[in-house]
């Protein structure tokens, strides 16, 4: 295509006008299209009214005095039906009223006119008898109408009117018959105006100011009303946009927090298979070899056999009773890390004292209890991961640290809480992995299938757990 062709040209041009008026807000381009619309508008409208009024002062102006001229006039003309021209005798009277007296200082100009365009009267004597074509407004004025312009001197017979530069008030008067109401002349006057002139200004400045006014207040009124909603639209807008980043992220979190509890149930139940397989290994090991020797040994037939002595009786008895406490023993221990006490109905401190009594107990080794949570109320799945947390935290101390310097806090955490538990060991670099992978996987997967966070620091001494759990999203019981 041309570089100069019109299309192209005209194209670069509208797309400014198009993304200048695409940038704006719609309160702007109210505030433009209906400034433009409302200005044009008032000038309609007050071009309108302005000659509504300006006609109807003229007309009554003109009326005023028509009435009065014909009142001085009409005395003095003669039978205008049966005689189409003035004799000397009126034609010297009309002379003598124009000339003086207060008409005379009113009008500028009297013609009387014919039917056919003939000048009957005049006060300019050279103008009496020219015949002129019938204007528009003498044709009116025959037709029965009265007729008035102001300052609208554009007749042919009127030039000297013109060339004075007064204001006048051109009137077409019809004159009647008395006793038959036939139009038999029209008489034209001009009025010197000066005081229609400023009625006139008057009036079209009252005029234009109403208009202005009230077009101006509706525009206004209707912007405050624009703006106003506009500047509603813009907050709920942005207050929209704002609810969905903040929905957009949440959904981003849900969706994260989905993918975590998904694979923490997976993991989970590959832990429970493994962790139930250590206890079957524990109870085969520990118990079960217990109470097989003893069964061994009741077998014996030492215990039966009247050749026994007393002593070596009584010595196989203890033997047997020996092993079967001791397996005892290990199954109380083995159940007592999987048994949990009344969570539902305890508070947090008196779960917390429980749990390190028995710890204590168990293994003689004290913690530390640093702080204490002042949530009074917590959700029973938050007391029971708490729980855990603390018991294999403890135990990973135990086994990897000696107990060694164990300590456990816990803290309001934004809205959740936090739960620490450190010891003063030989630190992660020591520990072996064998020894505490299932307790460490075990402890992170409870705590993010509940969406909380879970961590494992080295100290400057020994090693620090953390695990974070959110409490809004919980139930919390009533």
């Amino acid at each position: 295509m041309n570089a100069a062709d019109p299309a192209c040209i005209g194209s670069r041009h509208q797309a400014p006008t198009l993304s200048f008026w695409g940038r704006q807000t719609l309160a702007r381009q109210f505030l433009i299209a209906g400034s433009a619309f409302s200005l044009a508008a008032m000038a309609l409208v007050g071009v309108f009214v302005t000659h509504l009024i300006e006609q109807t002062v003229t007309r009554n102006a003109a009326a005023s005095t028509a009435l009065y001229v014909d009142s001085i006039i009409a005395p003095l003309l003669p039978d205008m039906a049966s005689n189409d021209i003035l004799d000397e005798t009126s034609s010297r009277a009309l002379d003598e009223t124009l000339a003086q007296g207060p008409l005379g200082e009113r009008l500028k100009a009297f013609r009387l006119w014919a039917r056919d365009g003939r000048i009957l009267y005049s006060s300019d004597p050279s103008q009496i008898g020219r015949q002129f074509t019938p204007s528009e407004d003498l044709q009116k004025a025959f037709g029965g109408e009265l007729v008035a312009e102001f300052d609208e001197l554009d007749d042919i017979e009127s030039a000297a009117e013109r060339e004075s530069g007064l204001p006048l008030l051109e009137i077409y008067s019809p004159l009647l018959q008395p006793w038959s109401g036939e139009i038999v002349a029209v008489t034209e006057f001009y009025e010197v105006a000066e005081d229609l002139k400023v009625d006139l200004a008057v009036a079209r400045w009252q005029s234009w100011s109403a208009v202005a006014a009230v077009t101006l207040a509706f525009f206004f009124t209707l912007s405050a009303i624009v703006f106003r909603g506009s500047r509603t639209i813009d907050l709920q807008s942005k207050e929209l946009e704002s609810r969905v980043a903040e929905l957009t992220l949440l959904l981003g979190q849900n969706d994260a927090l989905k993918s975590r509890i998904q694979r923490a149930a997976a993991a989970t139940t590959a832990l429970n298979e493994n962790y139930l397989r250590n206890i079957g290994a524990d109870l085969h090991d520990g118990p079960a070899q217990l109470v097989a020797f003893a069964g061994l040994r009741i077998d014996s037939g030492l215990l039966t056999d009247p050749a026994t002595s007393t002593e070596r009786r009584q010595t196989e008895v203890s033997v047997i009773k020996t092993s079967l406490d001791e397996a005892m023993t290990e199954i109380r221990t083995i159940c007592s890390g999987l048994v949990l006490p009344h969570i539902e109905s305890i508070r947090l401190e008196e779960m917390l004292a429980e749990l390190l009594n028995s710890y204590r107990s168990r293994t003689g080794k004290a913690v530390e209890l640093r702080n204490s949570s002042t949530i009074s109320v917590l959700p029973v799945a938050a007391k029971i991961c708490i729980y855990r947390f603390i018991q294999e935290a403890l135990n990973n101390g135990y086994k990897h640290a000696a107990g060694a310097g164990q300590w456990v806090n816990i803290a309001e955490h934004g809205e959740g809480i936090e739960v620490q538990v450190g010891d003063a060991g030989p630190g992660l670099s020591h520990q072996r992995p064998s020894g505490s992978s299932i307790g460490l996987a075990g402890m992170r997967n409870r705590v993010e299938s509940l969406g909380g966070t879970f961590s494992v620091a080295a100290a400057p001494a020994g090693t620090i757990v953390t695990m974070s759990l959110p409490l809004h999203d919980m139930e919390i019981p009533t």
